[in-house]
């Protein structure tokens, strides 16, 4: 509970609105709502910076929509990965204003925010069909109020491609990499640039590829300094690296 919740929760007692033990139990809430289901966290932005988030697989409609709801009641922004559209239909009769993005298959509320500073993360796809996996990352680092930079299909097959943009990859807080096949991706511009490098091995691949397996090993293996490694297909995780860092680099200036 951060200090304008608290400063609510007194003026209602002020107003007559709660009674005492009421607010004594608020405050003392150690920041869960127990749902039978799920618990959600209710307090992780003001612990961690990045609020609770849904990961829609495994989850029917009716629980995702029930989460969500219960997170916009609470005033916290909704997002959530791995949701399908008829999932999004769901969320969308109880929280109106949600949007689906098809292609990072993510649900979104409420986003955003005015950038911190003109810093940028750049998200760096080494194909089209990364670009799940981008879009992922992307959406879920500007829903966390990031300006992103989206630099597609400039993988090593054809390299030059990739050096067309260097000056605008050069210039982001931080590099996202996503790259399925070989995954050397992540290891070229690593050795390229002066910034962290977060490198995403997608699935995207023939079978040698197995699953993501042969670009999760090839980044982990890297020889360029500075490269760190998420596990496959994982963009919103790579986003909330990215956005930790950012928030680092701004609040030491």
């Amino acid at each position: 509970m951060d200090k304008s919740e608290i400063l609510n929760l007194l003026e209602q007692y002020s107003r007559g609105e709660i009674k005492q033990d009421e607010l004594a139990t608020r405050l003392a809430s150690p920041g869960l709502e127990e749902m039978g289901f799920a618990t959600l966290d209710t307090d992780r932005q003001q612990r961690t910076g990045i609020p609770e988030v849904i990961y829609s697989e495994g989850k029917s409609p009716r629980q995702l929509a029930d989460i969500a709801k219960r997170l916009h009641d609470k005033g916290i922004p909704i997002l959530a990965t791995r949701a399908t559209r008829e999932k999004y239909e769901a969320v969308l009769k109880k929280v109106p204003g949600a949007i689906y993005h098809d292609l990072a298959r993510t649900i979104v509320h409420k986003q955003k925010g005015i950038p911190e500073s003109d810093t940028y993360i750049a998200v760096v796809s080494e194909g089209t069909s990364d670009m799940p996996v981008s879009e992922e990352a992307a959406i879920t680092a500007e829903f966390m109020g990031r300006s992103v930079e989206r630099i597609y299909d400039v993988g090593v097959a054809g390299i030059h491609r990739l050096f067309n943009r260097m000056e605008l990859i050069r210039g982001a807080s931080v590099v996202v990499v996503v790259a399925g096949m070989e995954g050397a991706l992540a290891s070229v511009v690593g050795g390229l640039v002066d910034t962290p490098v977060i490198g995403v091995p997608c699935s995207a691949g023939y079978g040698a590829n197995f699953g993501g397996v042969s670009a999760l090993l090839a980044m982990l293996n890297s020889c360029a300094a500075g490269v760190s490694v998420v596990n496959i297909d994982n963009g919103f995780g790579a986003a909330c690296q990215a956005h930790l860092i950012c928030k680092k680099q701004v609040s030491k200036r």
